[in-house]
């Protein structure tokens, strides 16, 4: 049982985390009145990376405006004190405020708030009259036995002359909700008051991924469903002399059109299973259950993990993704120094007849004839659907164990879908806001990009200009996203 505490314009609430909202915060409107007034008037930068999008003020520590001053002055001297005695914690002197706009489709994602020296967080909200409708609102998460985000329990209107505190800890997940009103501005004066951090118990780690060795399937299948321009020795060639320069190219019109067709047909059959991906702090967007795939789907599939598509792509990049692709001097340097595979390999197929072939590949591939034991190319890949809120997040964990990879996405069924809907992936070096590739979702272009240790990806959130005019309704795109390791 939760318990809240009501006392006139004040609430006390410890679901799903401790949180204290105070109506009527400031007693004078004049002075609020004038307060967003100067906010209003500061300059603005645009941010926007995998967690969010928004406009924010420059530092507010020793800006002059009367009234700004007047609040910083206020919450981080006598307030301050005030809560730190009700808290019996011992909170530092450090300013740490910034005023913030939100405006149509910015957005805050799910994330926890926590970086050394945060003790509580507080937002006063300085909005016109506002409504659930309009978005923007504060979503607390609750969180499963091992700390992670699991559901939205609790959501907060933004309202004038509110102040919202929180403390910061490593179940304080929440996240600012995609504004939907296209004529408010979701204006807000934010930050933290420092101190000594709660203890972090260690952080999850998430079971690793899958992968997967080739399926043992001949040329047959690419030459039933692959553009035979791809499929041309000579055309291979410049396709690898371009990656080779660029780590990155884009395959336009890839499969054969009626095949193409037909998966993008299929892939909108209610038969198929979607399965939620979380937790909201690392991603959010459906994979298909592959048991429940249309045949067509299946066999898409089954081509990019076939073996005959392993040595495509090798053909196409250099890579050695298979044995009949040569190591050169970079491969075998790249090798002595990653020589341990992260994550599990699952067992060799035994589904086909022609599996004894495909051992006998293996066999070739694991010992070069010099003797030197191979790693055998694996790979692992799944058939996503996005819409609105759906994303991917950058993590400590994803950079922790970064590999060196050809990611390939194959996009279905975004005709009409235009860069500012979001859902383009993102390339950035770790560490660094800078993005260096940015792959826009398009139908039938396979899209190869090669990345190393340092360098992570993400999926933009999918945004409400993703609806359709004349509904709710919002678009939907599919791809096939697949990982492949040397």
């Amino acid at each position: 049982m939760f318990v809240v505490l009501l006392l006139g314009d004040l609430e006390l609430d410890c679901h799903p985390f401790p949180h204290c909202i105070i109506k009527n915060f400031l007693s004078s409107q004049t002075f609020v009145e004038n307060l967003q007034r100067e906010l209003l008037e500061l300059n603005f930068n645009e941010k926007s990376n995998d967690l969010y999008k928004f406009k924010q003020s420059d530092d507010l520590k020793k800006k002059k405006e009367p009234h700004i001053a007047a609040i910083r002055a206020a919450l981080f001297g006598r307030f301050r004190s005030w809560l730190g005695d009700v808290l019996g914690v011992k909170l530092e002197p450090t300013v740490d405020i910034s005023c913030a706009k939100y405006e149509y489709t910015d957005v805050l994602l799910c994330h926890d708030d926590e970086l050394e020296g945060r003790r509580v967080a507080f937002i006063l909200y300085l909005v016109p009259p506002w409504q659930s409708s309009d978005g923007g609102s504060l979503d607390l998460y609750s969180t499963d036995s091992h700390f992670q985000p699991e559901s939205i329990v609790k959501s907060l209107v933004p309202c004038w002359n509110t102040l919202v505190l929180f403390e910061v800890s490593p179940v304080s997940f929440h996240q600012v909700s995609e504004v939907l009103s296209q004529d408010k501005c979701r204006l807000s004066l934010s930050g933290w008051f420092h101190g000594p951090s709660l203890e972090r118990p260690p952080r999850f780690k998430e079971p690793s991924i899958l992968k997967h060795p080739h399926l043992p399937r001949d040329e047959t299948v690419l030459l039933e469903w692959v553009n035979p321009l791809y499929l041309d020795i000579s055309y291979q060639e410049q396709i690898q002399t371009e990656f080779e320069d660029n780590s990155e190219i884009q395959l336009k019109d890839f499969l054969k059109e009626e095949k193409f067709r037909e998966v993008s047909e299929a892939l909108r059959q209610t038969g198929i299973q979607w399965m939620k991906r979380d937790p909201p702090n690392k991603r959010c967007y459906e994979s298909a259950s592959v048991d429940s795939l249309p045949e067509c789907v299946s066999v898409c599939w089954e081509l990019l993990r076939s073996e005959a598509f392993f040595l495509l792509l090798s053909n196409f990049t250099g890579l050695r993704l298979h044995y009949l692709c040569p190591a050169d001097e970079e491969d075998e340097e790249r090798e002595t120094k990653d020589d341990k595979e992260e994550g599990e390999v699952a067992g060799t197929s035994t589904e086909s007849p022609s599996s004894s072939s495909s051992s006998s590949s293996s066999s070739k591939a694991g010992t070069e004839s010099g003797g030197k034991k191979l790693s055998s190319p694996v790979c692992c890949g799944e058939v996503r659907r996005w819409s609105h809120g759906g994303y991917t997040l950058l993590h400590d964990a994803e950079a922790a164990q970064a590999e060196y990879a050809l990611d390939l996405i194959l996009p279905f069924g975004c005709a009409e879908w235009e860069a500012e809907f979001g859902g383009f992936t993102c390339y950035v070096a770790n560490e660094e806001d800078e993005e260096l590739l940015t792959v826009y979702p398009e139908d039938n272009s396979l899209a190869l990009v090669y990345r190393d240790k340092e360098t992570l990806k993400f999926v933009k959130h999918v945004n409400h200009k993703s609806s359709l005019d004349d509904s709710s309704t919002s678009r939907e795109f599919y791809d096939f996203s697949f990982v492949y390791y040397e």
